[in-house]
């Protein structure tokens, strides 16, 4: 794991990704560790639960590995995924937890949004 993040609780489910110093909009945050890539059969096979750990690119879907699968879901991300990497949309402050905005990544999702933004908007519907 980097050492400029931590995975800890966190506010908005479970586990978190938390920035351990600043980062600069436009920074990788976040290298993806080993993503390993699904078929469609794989991918119909998942628990409901697990397809959010699922991002998909260019036609190409990976099932997210520790830490980055515990990089939650907010309606105002700080974050957005490139080339299995998040970057910062924003300047991130230490200590901020890390998010990505799943709607824009994960295929096939209907979830209770928990982030408790201003602008949240209460279901994560892909």
């Amino acid at each position: 794991m980097s050492k400029d993040i931590l995975v800890k609780k966190s506010g908005i489910e479970g586990k978190g990704v938390f920035a351990k110093r600043e980062f600069t909009n436009g920074e990788v945050v976040l290298k993806w560790n080993n993503p390993h890539e699904l078929t469609l059969k794989e991918i119909r096979g998942l628990l409901k639960k697990d397809k959010k750990y699922i991002s998909c690119f260019k036609g190409k879907c990976v099932l997210m590995q520790a830490p980055e699968k515990y990089v939650n879901h907010s309606c105002e991300a700080n974050t957005y995924a490139r080339n299995f990497c998040d970057i910062a949309k924003r300047n991130i402050k230490a200590g901020e937890e890390i998010t990505a905005d799943y709607t824009k990544e994960v295929p096939d999702l209907n979830l209770k949004c928990k982030c408790g933004s201003k602008k949240c908007k209460g279901i994560i519907k892909t």
